[in-house]
């Protein structure tokens, strides 16, 4: 098929780069033709020439505008339109068959475009994207603006699902969620559950020697012999660092040698005023920046791997991408239940433990069974991650949507 994909998110942000690059390379290969139009973040404009040059080897085209961040709202209506308005354009010459939207904003236009040329629409949902707006702290909907936004969302929801020729949900639990407003949807709907992927080929724990994993930890300062807890991706809105390090200090009062690794794009200056309001020595801490090719070695030299995420009705459709690539380095996890399908897929395989509770029974339960957790096999959690995770089962799946739209 000729399919337009837009996405509101850059091809040089990392989710570009592991969330939405690697399908589409997939896809081109299974003879698809791609155009992408993405928002690119003006202090990510060096590494365009690299995304470029990837994209361009593969054949697809890439029409990247500029993401405008201020005014906000007006902003984005004037993104949105920038989008259509190209959109229009390169449909005159590329006569495009279906518009791949990824999540909300994106599919404003893809509507759009389906009404008014024919092409078919592809809500790749991503999530409950007003609800995560409202339930993470960044829409206030006690402000009148942000209650009327966030209405209009609600109601373009339903016409978002109601009008896609196929719908994707990253979760099984989310698809149930929608499956149960039968008052508001026309039955059935095409709704195609594909998580968050990885890529096992990087995240691949064979290609990684322990004389690596030794020489990493040293030039971090972490003891060969050190229990090392590692935390992987932001922190705020969604994932809770002040619970992880409250569970990290009381891990400090059974192993007081014990090491956080946090691998993060955050300053380490908000980390450690976050430990230091625990009462966590610093020394306690190693916290650094991580590319993606660094990815691998980084989370291989942890002996266990924790994230706890705010549990709301926003997170039933949440996919944490940080899940696959740590199980498919065969490391456990800890994490808290009610987000996605997380609790079914650590507890299918055998990964590690969820907590039902954030409290200091719960963490001081977890903490006891440690030597439990680095007992698991190491091969079980990354077949885990092979079954539910797998890169080339997404691009699969993408490709079997694509393939019933053609018919």
């Amino acid at each position: 098929m000729k399919v337009l994909y837009i996405s509101y998110d850059g091809m040089t942000d990392p989710l570009g780069q592991s969330q939405v690059i690697p399908y589409l390379l997939g896809l081109k290969k299974f003879g698809h033709h791609i155009s992408i139009i993405s928002c690119e973040k003006p202090e990510r404009k060096n590494d365009q020439p690299k995304i470029q040059n990837i994209l361009n080897e593969s054949g697809i085209d890439w029409y990247p505008v500029s993401y405008t961040k201020k005014p906000p709202v007006l902003s984005t209506i004037l993104d949105i339109r920038t989008i259509y308005k190209l959109s229009i354009r390169i449909l005159k010459e590329k006569n495009f068959e279906a518009v791949h939207c990824r999540s909300y904003i994106p599919a404003l236009v893809g509507l759009r475009l389906k009404k008014k040329f024919g092409l078919k629409f592809i809500f790749d949902m991503r999530g409950f994207w007003a609800d995560e707006r409202v339930e993470g702290g960044l829409w206030n909907l006690k402000n009148p603006l942000f209650k009327i936004i966030y209405s209009y969302f609600k109601k373009k929801e339903k016409h978002f699902l109601a009008d896609a020729d196929s719908i994707i949900s990253l979760t099984e639990n989310a698809k149930q969620e929608i499956l149960l407003w039968k008052t508001r949807l026309p039955q059935p709907l095409n709704i195609n559950v594909i998580p968050c992927c990885v890529d096992l080929d990087l995240f691949d724990s064979s290609k990684i020697s322990a004389d690596k994993i030794l020489v990493k930890k040293t030039e971090m300062g972490l003891h060969k012999s050190s229990f090392v807890l590692s935390y992987v991706g932001s922190i705020g809105t969604w994932y809770l660092g002040n619970e992880m390090l409250h569970f990290f200090s009381r891990l400090l009062i059974k192993i007081p040698d014990a090491k956080f690794l946090f691998i993060t794009p955050e300053s380490s200056e908000t980390v450690l005023k976050m430990a230091s309001a625990q009462n966590i020595p610093a020394d306690s801490l190693v916290i650094l920046k991580g590319a993606r090719n660094e990815m691998p070695l980084l989370i291989k030299c942890a002996d266990v791997s924790i994230f706890f995420i705010i549990p709301s009705f926003s997170k039933k459709a949440s996919s944490p991408v940080k899940q696959g690539e740590i199980m498919s380095m065969g490391i456990p996890i800890i994490c808290n239940s009610k987000i996605g399908d997380t609790d079914k897929i650590i507890l299918d395989s055998h990964a590690g433990f969820v907590l039902n509770e954030l409290n200091n029974e719960s963490f001081d339960y977890a903490i006891s069974q440690l030597s439990k957790l680095q007992q698991l096999n190491p091969s079980e959690i990354r077949s885990g991650a092979k079954k539910f995770y797998s890169l080339e089962k997404g691009i699969a799946a993408y490709n079997e949507v694509y393939k019933k739209l053609e018919n």
